[in-house]
Protein backbone atom coordinates (compact mmCIF):
# COMPACT_ATOMS: atom_id res chain seq x y z
CA UNK A 1 0.00 0.00 0.00
CA UNK A 2 2.80 2.40 1.00
CA UNK A 3 4.59 1.56 -2.23
CA UNK A 4 1.50 2.41 -4.31
CA UNK A 5 1.14 5.77 -2.54
CA UNK A 6 4.85 6.51 -3.19
CA UNK A 7 4.50 5.75 -6.89
CA UNK A 8 1.38 7.91 -7.14
CA UNK A 9 3.19 10.79 -5.39
CA UNK A 10 6.12 10.56 -7.80
CA UNK A 11 3.80 10.57 -10.84
CA UNK A 12 1.97 13.62 -9.46
CA UNK A 13 5.24 15.50 -8.94
CA UNK A 14 6.35 14.69 -12.48
CA UNK A 15 3.07 16.04 -13.86
CA UNK A 16 3.45 19.26 -11.93
CA UNK A 17 7.01 19.64 -13.27
CA UNK A 18 5.80 19.21 -16.83
CA UNK A 19 3.21 21.93 -16.29
CA UNK A 20 5.84 24.23 -14.78
CA UNK A 21 8.17 23.71 -17.74
CA UNK A 22 5.37 24.48 -20.13
CA UNK A 23 4.66 27.73 -18.25
CA UNK A 24 8.30 28.88 -18.69
CA UNK A 25 7.76 29.16 -22.41
CA UNK A 26 5.46 32.20 -22.00
CA UNK A 27 7.10 35.67 -22.11
CA UNK A 28 5.41 36.87 -18.93
CA UNK A 29 6.76 34.08 -16.75
CA UNK A 30 10.28 33.73 -18.21
CA UNK A 31 11.85 36.62 -16.26
CA UNK A 32 10.39 35.38 -12.99
CA UNK A 33 11.81 31.90 -13.50
CA UNK A 34 15.22 33.31 -14.44
CA UNK A 35 15.44 35.60 -11.41
CA UNK A 36 14.19 33.00 -8.98
CA UNK A 37 16.62 30.31 -10.10
CA UNK A 38 19.29 29.77 -7.44
CA UNK A 39 22.81 30.89 -8.35
CA UNK A 40 24.09 27.34 -8.30
CA UNK A 41 22.05 26.58 -11.40
CA UNK A 42 23.61 29.41 -13.43
CA UNK A 43 26.28 27.17 -14.96
CA UNK A 44 28.20 28.65 -17.93
CA UNK A 45 28.23 26.75 -21.21
CA UNK A 46 30.61 23.81 -21.35
CA UNK A 47 33.10 25.58 -23.65
CA UNK A 48 33.46 28.47 -21.18
CA UNK A 49 34.67 26.12 -18.44
CA UNK A 50 37.35 24.57 -20.67
CA UNK A 51 40.88 25.30 -19.36
CA UNK A 52 43.08 27.63 -21.46
CA UNK A 53 45.07 25.89 -24.20
CA UNK A 54 48.33 24.52 -22.79
CA UNK A 55 51.59 26.10 -24.02
CA UNK A 56 52.34 23.16 -26.30
CA UNK A 57 49.03 23.61 -28.06
CA UNK A 58 49.74 27.30 -28.52
CA UNK A 59 53.20 26.48 -29.87
CA UNK A 60 51.72 23.92 -32.22
CA UNK A 61 49.25 26.46 -33.58
CA UNK A 62 52.06 28.99 -33.95
CA UNK A 63 54.19 26.47 -35.84
CA UNK A 64 51.31 25.66 -38.18
CA UNK A 65 50.73 29.36 -38.84
CA UNK A 66 54.37 29.70 -39.94
CA UNK A 67 54.30 26.66 -42.19
CA UNK A 68 56.46 24.48 -39.92
CA UNK A 69 54.39 21.35 -40.42
CA UNK A 70 56.62 18.89 -38.58
CA UNK A 71 56.91 21.14 -35.53
CA UNK A 72 53.12 21.45 -35.41
CA UNK A 73 52.81 17.67 -35.73
CA UNK A 74 55.34 17.20 -32.94
CA UNK A 75 53.24 19.27 -30.55
CA UNK A 76 50.32 17.13 -31.63
CA UNK A 77 52.17 14.07 -30.30
CA UNK A 78 52.86 12.43 -33.66
CA UNK A 79 56.56 11.76 -32.94
CA UNK A 80 56.30 10.74 -29.30
CA UNK A 81 58.96 8.19 -28.34
CA UNK A 82 61.43 9.15 -31.08
CA UNK A 83 65.04 10.21 -30.54
CA UNK A 84 67.05 13.04 -32.11
CA UNK A 85 70.80 12.82 -31.60
CA UNK A 86 72.98 15.93 -31.40
CA UNK A 87 76.71 16.54 -30.96
CA UNK A 88 78.66 19.69 -30.28
CA UNK A 89 81.04 21.48 -27.92
CA UNK A 90 78.72 22.00 -24.93
CA UNK A 91 80.19 20.40 -21.80
CA UNK A 92 79.97 20.96 -18.05
CA UNK A 93 77.64 23.89 -17.17
CA UNK A 94 76.91 24.62 -20.83
CA UNK A 95 75.65 21.07 -21.28
CA UNK A 96 73.43 21.38 -18.22
CA UNK A 97 71.94 24.65 -19.47
CA UNK A 98 71.32 23.22 -22.95
CA UNK A 99 69.50 20.20 -21.52
CA UNK A 100 67.38 22.48 -19.36
CA UNK A 101 66.56 24.72 -22.33
CA UNK A 102 65.08 21.85 -24.38
CA UNK A 103 63.26 20.06 -21.56
CA UNK A 104 59.95 21.87 -22.20
CA UNK A 105 60.07 20.80 -25.85
CA UNK A 106 60.85 17.21 -24.90
CA UNK A 107 58.05 17.10 -22.33
CA UNK A 108 55.51 18.59 -24.74
CA UNK A 109 56.39 16.48 -27.78
CA UNK A 110 57.79 13.24 -26.38
CA UNK A 111 60.88 13.66 -28.58
CA UNK A 112 64.11 12.85 -26.74
CA UNK A 113 66.96 15.18 -27.76
CA UNK A 114 70.18 13.40 -26.83
CA UNK A 115 73.09 15.86 -26.86
CA UNK A 116 76.67 14.62 -26.62
CA UNK A 117 79.22 17.31 -25.87
CA UNK A 118 82.99 17.01 -26.16
CA UNK A 119 86.00 19.27 -25.75
CA UNK A 120 87.47 17.36 -28.70
CA UNK A 121 84.37 17.97 -30.83
CA UNK A 122 86.21 19.64 -33.72
CA UNK A 123 88.58 16.70 -34.05
CA UNK A 124 85.93 13.97 -33.82
CA UNK A 125 82.97 15.24 -35.82
CA UNK A 126 84.70 15.14 -39.21
CA UNK A 127 85.60 11.49 -38.65
CA UNK A 128 81.98 10.61 -37.88
CA UNK A 129 80.51 12.54 -40.80
CA UNK A 130 83.08 11.26 -43.30
CA UNK A 131 82.56 7.76 -41.94
CA UNK A 132 78.85 7.88 -42.74
CA UNK A 133 77.61 7.87 -39.13
CA UNK A 134 76.77 11.48 -38.33
CA UNK A 135 74.40 12.51 -35.54
CA UNK A 136 71.06 13.96 -36.64
CA UNK A 137 71.98 17.54 -35.76
CA UNK A 138 75.44 19.01 -35.26
CA UNK A 139 76.12 22.15 -33.25
CA UNK A 140 79.02 24.01 -34.91
CA UNK A 141 80.82 26.84 -33.12
CA UNK A 142 82.93 27.15 -36.29
CA UNK A 143 81.00 27.89 -39.50
CA UNK A 144 84.21 27.20 -41.41
CA UNK A 145 84.14 23.57 -40.29
CA UNK A 146 80.53 23.29 -41.41
CA UNK A 147 81.41 24.85 -44.77
CA UNK A 148 83.84 22.00 -45.44
CA UNK A 149 81.01 19.49 -45.06
CA UNK A 150 78.66 21.58 -47.19
CA UNK A 151 81.19 21.48 -50.02
CA UNK A 152 81.22 17.68 -49.73
CA UNK A 153 77.43 17.53 -50.03
CA UNK A 154 77.00 16.03 -46.57
CA UNK A 155 74.54 18.57 -45.15
CA UNK A 156 70.74 18.78 -45.53
CA UNK A 157 69.60 22.05 -47.14
CA UNK A 158 67.41 23.66 -44.49
CA UNK A 159 65.76 25.66 -47.24
CA UNK A 160 63.76 22.48 -47.82
CA UNK A 161 62.98 22.09 -44.11
CA UNK A 162 62.20 25.54 -42.69
CA UNK A 163 60.01 28.01 -44.61
CA UNK A 164 62.08 30.87 -46.03
CA UNK A 165 59.47 33.42 -44.97
CA UNK A 166 59.84 32.39 -41.34
CA UNK A 167 63.65 32.56 -41.46
CA UNK A 168 63.51 36.04 -42.98
CA UNK A 169 61.05 37.10 -40.32
CA UNK A 170 63.02 35.80 -37.35
CA UNK A 171 66.66 36.47 -38.34
CA UNK A 172 68.49 39.56 -39.51
CA UNK A 173 70.00 39.47 -42.97
CA UNK A 174 73.50 39.23 -41.50
CA UNK A 175 72.70 35.99 -39.67
CA UNK A 176 70.97 34.56 -42.74
CA UNK A 177 73.96 35.35 -44.93
CA UNK A 178 76.34 33.69 -42.48
CA UNK A 179 74.15 30.57 -42.55
CA UNK A 180 74.14 30.39 -46.36
CA UNK A 181 76.95 28.33 -47.86
CA UNK A 182 77.43 27.09 -51.40
CA UNK A 183 73.96 28.35 -52.30
CA UNK A 184 72.07 26.42 -49.61
CA UNK A 185 70.80 27.20 -46.13
CA UNK A 186 73.45 25.19 -44.33
CA UNK A 187 72.32 25.92 -40.80
CA UNK A 188 70.37 28.15 -38.45
CA UNK A 189 71.76 30.17 -35.56
CA UNK A 190 70.70 29.05 -32.10
CA UNK A 191 72.85 31.09 -29.72
CA UNK A 192 74.96 34.24 -30.08
CA UNK A 193 77.86 35.57 -28.09
CA UNK A 194 79.24 39.07 -27.84
CA UNK A 195 83.01 38.76 -27.39
CA UNK A 196 84.25 42.35 -27.13
CA UNK A 197 83.82 42.43 -23.35
CA UNK A 198 86.20 42.88 -20.42
CA UNK A 199 84.98 41.44 -17.11
CA UNK A 200 86.03 42.66 -13.69
CA UNK A 201 85.17 42.11 -9.99
CA UNK A 202 82.94 45.15 -9.58
CA UNK A 203 82.78 45.44 -5.79
CA UNK A 204 86.55 45.27 -5.32
CA UNK A 205 87.21 47.28 -8.48
CA UNK A 206 85.07 50.16 -7.22
CA UNK A 207 86.56 49.95 -3.74
CA UNK A 208 90.07 50.20 -5.21
CA UNK A 209 89.11 53.42 -6.97
CA UNK A 210 89.72 52.12 -10.49
CA UNK A 211 87.71 53.65 -13.35
CA UNK A 212 86.31 52.16 -16.53
CA UNK A 213 88.53 52.94 -19.55
CA UNK A 214 86.92 54.53 -22.59
CA UNK A 215 89.92 54.31 -24.94
CA UNK A 216 92.74 51.86 -25.55
CA UNK A 217 95.19 54.36 -24.05
CA UNK A 218 93.08 54.46 -20.88
CA UNK A 219 92.92 50.65 -20.84
CA UNK A 220 96.70 50.41 -20.94
CA UNK A 221 96.97 53.12 -18.25
CA UNK A 222 94.62 51.06 -16.04
CA UNK A 223 96.75 47.98 -16.73
CA UNK A 224 99.88 49.81 -15.63
CA UNK A 225 98.12 51.22 -12.56
CA UNK A 226 96.99 47.79 -11.33
CA UNK A 227 100.49 46.39 -11.92
CA UNK A 228 102.00 49.31 -9.98
CA UNK A 229 99.67 48.43 -7.09
CA UNK A 230 101.36 45.01 -6.99
CA UNK A 231 98.66 42.89 -8.65
CA UNK A 232 98.38 41.13 -12.01
CA UNK A 233 95.96 43.18 -14.14
CA UNK A 234 94.91 40.42 -16.54
CA UNK A 235 93.55 36.88 -16.11
CA UNK A 236 94.46 34.89 -19.24
CA UNK A 237 94.19 31.21 -20.14
CA UNK A 238 93.90 29.43 -23.50
CA UNK A 239 93.88 25.73 -22.62
CA UNK A 240 90.79 23.94 -24.02
CA UNK A 241 91.68 20.34 -24.77
CA UNK A 242 91.98 19.74 -28.51
CA UNK A 243 90.72 23.30 -29.06
CA UNK A 244 93.55 24.91 -27.07
CA UNK A 245 94.46 28.28 -28.51
CA UNK A 246 91.08 29.58 -29.59
CA UNK A 247 91.11 32.26 -26.89
CA UNK A 248 94.34 33.67 -28.35
CA UNK A 249 92.76 33.88 -31.80
CA UNK A 250 89.88 35.91 -30.31
CA UNK A 251 92.30 38.54 -29.07
CA UNK A 252 93.95 38.83 -32.49
CA UNK A 253 90.56 39.16 -34.17
CA UNK A 254 89.63 41.93 -31.74
CA UNK A 255 92.78 43.89 -32.48
CA UNK A 256 92.44 43.28 -36.22
CA UNK A 257 88.98 44.91 -36.15
CA UNK A 258 90.43 47.85 -34.24
CA UNK A 259 93.57 48.47 -36.30
CA UNK A 260 92.59 47.88 -39.92
CA UNK A 261 89.57 48.15 -42.20
CA UNK A 262 86.60 45.81 -42.32
CA UNK A 263 87.58 45.06 -45.92
CA UNK A 264 90.97 43.84 -44.75
CA UNK A 265 89.36 41.79 -41.99
CA UNK A 266 87.10 40.11 -44.56
CA UNK A 267 90.06 39.46 -46.87
CA UNK A 268 92.00 37.96 -43.99
CA UNK A 269 89.14 35.59 -43.17
CA UNK A 270 89.02 34.34 -46.77
CA UNK A 271 92.80 34.02 -47.16
CA UNK A 272 93.19 36.99 -49.53
CA UNK A 273 95.17 38.83 -46.82
CA UNK A 274 98.01 36.65 -45.54
CA UNK A 275 98.77 36.05 -41.90
CA UNK A 276 102.33 37.08 -42.65
CA UNK A 277 101.27 40.64 -43.48
CA UNK A 278 101.91 44.01 -41.80
CA UNK A 279 98.24 44.24 -40.77
CA UNK A 280 98.23 40.92 -38.89
CA UNK A 281 101.66 41.46 -37.37
CA UNK A 282 100.51 44.83 -36.05
CA UNK A 283 97.39 43.26 -34.50
CA UNK A 284 99.44 40.53 -32.82
CA UNK A 285 101.76 43.11 -31.25
CA UNK A 286 98.87 44.77 -29.41
CA UNK A 287 98.12 41.40 -27.84
CA UNK A 288 101.68 40.44 -26.93
CA UNK A 289 102.35 43.86 -25.40
CA UNK A 290 100.02 42.60 -22.66
CA UNK A 291 100.47 38.85 -22.71
CA UNK A 292 104.26 38.74 -22.83
CA UNK A 293 104.70 41.15 -19.93
CA UNK A 294 104.87 38.92 -16.85
CA UNK A 295 103.81 41.82 -14.65
CA UNK A 296 100.56 42.12 -16.60
CA UNK A 297 99.32 38.49 -16.54
CA UNK A 298 98.47 36.30 -13.57
CA UNK A 299 101.08 33.54 -13.53
CA UNK A 300 103.06 35.22 -16.29
CA UNK A 301 103.33 34.29 -19.95
CA UNK A 302 104.31 30.72 -19.11
CA UNK A 303 100.98 29.98 -17.40
CA UNK A 304 98.80 31.07 -20.32
CA UNK A 305 98.96 27.88 -22.46
CA UNK A 306 98.24 25.57 -19.51
CA UNK A 307 95.47 27.57 -17.80
CA UNK A 308 91.97 26.48 -18.84
CA UNK A 309 89.95 29.25 -20.43
CA UNK A 310 87.12 28.46 -17.99
CA UNK A 311 89.38 28.64 -14.94
CA UNK A 312 91.21 31.78 -16.05
CA UNK A 313 88.73 34.33 -14.60
CA UNK A 314 88.28 32.61 -11.23
CA UNK A 315 91.21 34.34 -9.46
CA UNK A 316 89.27 37.61 -9.94
CA UNK A 317 86.90 36.42 -7.24
CA UNK A 318 89.42 35.47 -4.60
CA UNK A 319 89.85 37.71 -1.56
CA UNK A 320 91.68 39.82 -2.45
CA UNK A 321 91.53 39.44 -6.26
CA UNK A 322 94.63 37.86 -7.83
CA UNK A 323 93.82 39.48 -11.19
CA UNK A 324 91.34 42.12 -12.23
CA UNK A 325 90.50 42.03 -15.95
CA UNK A 326 89.40 39.20 -18.22
CA UNK A 327 88.46 39.57 -21.89
CA UNK A 328 85.92 36.99 -22.96
CA UNK A 329 82.44 36.51 -24.43
CA UNK A 330 79.26 36.74 -22.40
CA UNK A 331 79.12 32.95 -22.03
CA UNK A 332 82.04 33.06 -19.58
CA UNK A 333 79.66 33.83 -16.70
CA UNK A 334 78.77 30.13 -16.84
CA UNK A 335 82.25 29.44 -15.44
CA UNK A 336 82.16 32.03 -12.67
CA UNK A 337 81.92 30.71 -9.10
CA UNK A 338 78.37 30.11 -7.90
CA UNK A 339 76.59 32.67 -5.79
CA UNK A 340 77.89 35.79 -7.52
CA UNK A 341 75.45 38.55 -8.37
CA UNK A 342 75.67 40.26 -11.74
CA UNK A 343 76.10 44.00 -11.46
CA UNK A 344 77.23 43.67 -7.84
CA UNK A 345 80.02 41.09 -7.67
CA UNK A 346 80.98 41.37 -11.33
CA UNK A 347 80.37 43.54 -14.34
CA UNK A 348 81.94 44.24 -17.72
CA UNK A 349 82.92 47.06 -20.03
CA UNK A 350 83.30 47.23 -23.78
CA UNK A 351 86.83 46.51 -25.05
CA UNK A 352 87.79 49.99 -26.33
CA UNK A 353 88.71 50.78 -29.88
CA UNK A 354 92.33 51.39 -30.83
CA UNK A 355 92.27 53.53 -33.96
CA UNK A 356 89.37 56.02 -33.98
CA UNK A 357 89.14 55.59 -37.74
CA UNK A 358 87.63 52.13 -37.20
CA UNK A 359 85.02 53.13 -34.63
CA UNK A 360 83.67 50.74 -32.00
CA UNK A 361 83.45 47.32 -33.64
CA UNK A 362 82.07 44.24 -31.93
CA UNK A 363 83.37 40.73 -32.42
CA UNK A 364 80.76 38.03 -32.10
CA UNK A 365 80.25 34.33 -32.40
CA UNK A 366 77.51 31.79 -32.07
CA UNK A 367 76.33 28.24 -32.53
CA UNK A 368 74.99 27.20 -35.92
CA UNK A 369 72.95 23.98 -36.04
CA UNK A 370 73.08 21.82 -39.17
CA UNK A 371 71.09 18.71 -40.07
CA UNK A 372 72.62 15.49 -41.41
CA UNK A 373 69.69 13.06 -41.26
CA UNK A 374 66.29 14.02 -42.68
CA UNK A 375 63.46 12.51 -40.63
CA UNK A 376 60.19 14.10 -39.42
CA UNK A 377 61.28 14.33 -35.79
CA UNK A 378 64.61 15.85 -36.84
CA UNK A 379 62.76 18.43 -38.93
CA UNK A 380 60.59 19.24 -35.93
CA UNK A 381 63.63 19.76 -33.71
CA UNK A 382 65.48 22.04 -36.12
CA UNK A 383 62.31 24.04 -36.73
CA UNK A 384 62.03 24.48 -32.97
CA UNK A 385 65.63 25.71 -32.79
CA UNK A 386 64.73 28.46 -35.26
CA UNK A 387 62.47 30.01 -32.59
CA UNK A 388 63.49 32.17 -29.68
CA UNK A 389 61.56 29.85 -27.39
CA UNK A 390 64.28 27.22 -27.90
CA UNK A 391 66.88 29.36 -26.13
CA UNK A 392 64.62 31.24 -23.72
CA UNK A 393 65.54 29.08 -20.75
CA UNK A 394 69.24 29.50 -21.42
CA UNK A 395 68.87 33.28 -21.79
CA UNK A 396 66.98 33.41 -18.50
CA UNK A 397 69.63 31.27 -16.79
CA UNK A 398 72.43 33.48 -18.11
CA UNK A 399 75.32 32.84 -20.49
CA UNK A 400 73.48 33.11 -23.80
CA UNK A 401 72.24 35.79 -26.17
CA UNK A 402 69.44 34.95 -28.58
CA UNK A 403 69.91 35.82 -32.27
CA UNK A 404 66.17 35.37 -32.85
CA UNK A 405 64.00 38.39 -33.47
CA UNK A 406 61.14 36.90 -31.46
CA UNK A 407 63.32 36.91 -28.32
CA UNK A 408 62.47 39.49 -25.67
CA UNK A 409 64.82 41.69 -23.64
CA UNK A 410 62.61 40.79 -20.67
CA UNK A 411 64.12 37.30 -20.76
CA UNK A 412 67.49 38.62 -19.58
CA UNK A 413 67.34 38.33 -15.82
CA UNK A 414 70.31 40.55 -15.02
CA UNK A 415 71.49 43.93 -16.31
CA UNK A 416 74.80 42.48 -17.47
CA UNK A 417 73.31 40.07 -20.01
CA UNK A 418 70.78 42.65 -21.12
CA UNK A 419 73.57 45.16 -21.72
CA UNK A 420 75.48 42.63 -23.83
CA UNK A 421 72.44 42.36 -26.08
CA UNK A 422 72.28 46.15 -26.29
CA UNK A 423 75.99 46.36 -27.21
CA UNK A 424 75.39 43.94 -30.07
CA UNK A 425 72.54 46.14 -31.26
CA UNK A 426 74.55 49.39 -31.03
CA UNK A 427 77.85 48.27 -32.55
CA UNK A 428 79.16 50.54 -35.31
CA UNK A 429 80.40 47.38 -37.01
CA UNK A 430 79.89 43.68 -36.33
CA UNK A 431 82.02 40.84 -37.56
CA UNK A 432 81.84 37.15 -36.81
CA UNK A 433 84.74 35.41 -35.10
CA UNK A 434 87.40 35.15 -37.82
CA UNK A 435 88.76 31.73 -36.95
CA UNK A 436 85.22 30.35 -36.97
CA UNK A 437 84.75 31.58 -40.55
CA UNK A 438 88.07 30.29 -41.86
CA UNK A 439 88.40 26.80 -43.33
CA UNK A 440 88.48 24.23 -40.54
CA UNK A 441 92.11 23.30 -41.26
CA UNK A 442 93.07 26.88 -40.44
CA UNK A 443 90.47 28.32 -38.08
CA UNK A 444 90.12 25.19 -35.93
CA UNK A 445 93.61 23.90 -36.73
CA UNK A 446 96.81 25.75 -37.53
CA UNK A 447 95.65 29.14 -36.20
CA UNK A 448 94.97 27.65 -32.76
CA UNK A 449 98.04 25.41 -32.69
CA UNK A 450 100.59 27.86 -34.06
CA UNK A 451 99.48 30.68 -31.79
CA UNK A 452 99.66 28.34 -28.79
CA UNK A 453 103.19 27.35 -29.76
CA UNK A 454 104.11 31.00 -30.18
CA UNK A 455 102.73 31.92 -26.75
CA UNK A 456 104.55 28.99 -25.14
CA UNK A 457 107.79 30.13 -26.78
CA UNK A 458 108.42 26.94 -28.73
CA UNK A 459 108.32 28.81 -32.08
CA UNK A 460 108.78 32.45 -33.07
CA UNK A 461 106.22 34.71 -34.76
CA UNK A 462 107.75 34.30 -38.23
CA UNK A 463 107.38 30.52 -38.01
CA UNK A 464 103.83 30.72 -36.58
CA UNK A 465 102.53 33.02 -39.31
CA UNK A 466 104.29 31.08 -42.05
CA UNK A 467 102.90 27.76 -40.83
CA UNK A 468 99.34 29.13 -40.79
CA UNK A 469 99.63 30.49 -44.33
CA UNK A 470 101.04 27.18 -45.52
CA UNK A 471 98.08 25.28 -44.07
CA UNK A 472 95.49 27.21 -46.09
CA UNK A 473 93.60 24.88 -48.46
CA UNK A 474 94.13 25.45 -52.17
CA UNK A 475 91.61 27.93 -53.55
Amino acid sequence: MKRSILIFSLLLMAALLIVACGGQATPTTAPAVATEAPPAKEVPPAEATTAPAPPESAMGAFAASKGMTELANAYGGQYKGTVVTMEGPFTDNDAVKFDASVKAFEDATGIDIQYTGSKEFEASITIKVDGGSPPDIVDFPQPGLLANMVRKGQVVDLGTVIPAAWLQENYSQAWLEMGTMEGITAGIWARANGKSLVWYPKKEFDAAGYTIPQTWEELMALTAEIAADGDAPWCVGIESGAATGWAMTDWIEETMLRTTSLENYDKWVTGALKFDSPEVRNAVKYVTDIWFNDAYVYGGRGAIPTTSFGDAPKPMFEAPPKCWLHKQGNFITTFFPEGLEAGVDYDFFYLPGIDPAYGDPVLGAGDIYAVFNDRPEVRAAIQYFSTGDSVKGWVEAGGAISPHRDASLDWYQDPVSRNVAVILQNATAFRFDGSDLMPGAVGAGSFWKSMTSYVSGSIDLDTALGDIDASWPAQ
